[in-house]
């Protein structure tokens, strides 16, 4: 399906939607790809409403939206989803616009953050190809994600520094594919009651045959706008290997039993 004016039109609503609708205490991950080991809280929910677009020397991509669902299900245990909307827009060539790959995954945490040790924990997840590959809207192939993450924080409660990151192997099968590795790390630091603010620099090695690595650098913000609702941002650059863009968006909203 080629993508028409209207859903063009569509799509550039959404992204502004989410972005734009909100005028002026959240786990950390999004809105970074550098994630962390720290689960949802047992019996609570988060929902994203996010958009995350990319560019690269061939033109653009990402998701336009895509809900990610995340639950408690036990203590220290996660529960994830993703359904996308996704496009691709390549330089010479039509603009495609469908749903995506379905991201399913799990985040446990093994070891508690402690004044001596950090915390740790290992979120595996899989992409189920739902999305069509002919139309560059899927991988074509079932993929998986092996991370670890490692986190822990240092000052007073309310205006701590928190420091995250790990690596992780991607199982990508393919013709021209090649498996290939994350590693990233974030520091980030909130700055009162709202504000929380972070910068992660990323790498990856070459994701197909005739590939590339590269690096890149993020920044990005978090608003907490209530208990329940939060708004937050990222976008970044390449600093090696080919030149890319990518931005992420997206309104939060966290529910669960009170305390």
């Amino acid at each position: 399906m080629t993508i028409s004016c209207h859903s063009r039109k569509i799509c550039v609503s959404v992204f502004i939607i989410v972005a734009v609708i909100l005028p002026s205490s959240i786990n950390a991950g999004p809105p970074f790809v550098t994630d962390d080991p720290e689960p949802v809280d047992y019996r609570h929910w988060e929902f994203y409403l996010a958009s995350q677009v990319g560019h690269e020397s061939d033109g653009w991509s990402g998701t336009c939206p895509h809900i990610e669902l995340n639950y408690g299900a036990i203590p220290n245990l996660q529960l994830h989803l993703i359904a996308p909307i996704n496009f691709s827009a390549p330089k010479h060539g039509t603009t495609q616009f469908g749903y995506g790959d379905t991201e399913i995954g799990v985040k446990y945490r093994f070891m508690d953050e402690t004044a001596h040790h950090p915390q740790m924990g290992l979120f595996p997840i899989i992409e189920i190809p739902t999305g069509d590959r002919g139309r560059d809207l899927g991988g074509g192939q079932f993929q998986m994600f092996l991370p670890l993450w490692i986190q822990k924080s240092i000052g007073a409660e309310g205006r701590e520094w928190t420091s995250y990151g790990g690596a992780g192997y991607w199982i990508n099968p393919g013709s021209g594919n090649r498996d290939w590795w994350l590693i990233g790390w974030l520091l980030q630091r909130r700055l009162n009651s709202i504000l929380t603010m972070g910068i992660e620099l990323f790498h990856t090695t070459p994701d197909t045959i005739e590939g590339e690595s590269g690096t890149k650098l993020n920044m990005g913000a978090i608003l907490d706008l209530s208990d329940s609702y939060h708004f937050l941002f990222s976008a970044g650059n390449s600093v090696q290997g080919s030149s890319g863009f990518e931005s992420y968006v997206a309104l939060q909203t966290t529910l669960g039993p009170r305390r």
